[in-house]
């Protein structure tokens, strides 16, 4: 997260999930298209474990393994800009479109249109939130 050229916030103790909604479900682990990312993270913890004599993973880790990931994008003014809730453990916006939407707040207004009213937050499928 460090190479990201904006702020990520953590929430281990799941706080912040309550208060938006976020759920947790078994299907988080269960689709498969979440399948290849858990595969990855597997092995990579397997050849840091072996290679590199880092500790092996809780088996119970702290907030549990069954959270739905949700992205939230948050302007410079603290509005949230853009939401999407994940149905799947690797359902995360890409950092491109990330950077897509966050490049939208950059931009300023044109002076001779008025910026619309906020219409809701939209996740990367244009679903309005």
């Amino acid at each position: 997260m460090a190479d990201l050229p904006f702020a990520v916030i953590a929430d281990p103790r799941k706080r912040l999930y309550t208060e938006f909604g976020v759920e947790s479900a078994k299907r988080a682990l269960l689709d498969p298209r979440a399948w290849p990312a858990i595969v990855a993270g597997v092995l990579n913890s397997l050849w840091g474990i072996v290679r590199h004599g880092r500790p092996i993973p809780a088996l119970n880790p702290h907030g549990g393994r069954f959270g739905l990931p949700a992205d939230f994008l948050i302007g410079s003014h603290g509005r949230i800009l853009a939401v999407k809730y994940g149905q799947h453990a690797n359902d995360h916006w890409p950092v491109d479109q990330v950077l897509a939407l966050a490049s939208r707040e950059r931009r300023p207004a044109r002076p001779h249109q008025p910026v619309p009213a906020d219409k809701g937050a939209q996740g990367s499928d244009g679903e309005t939130a």
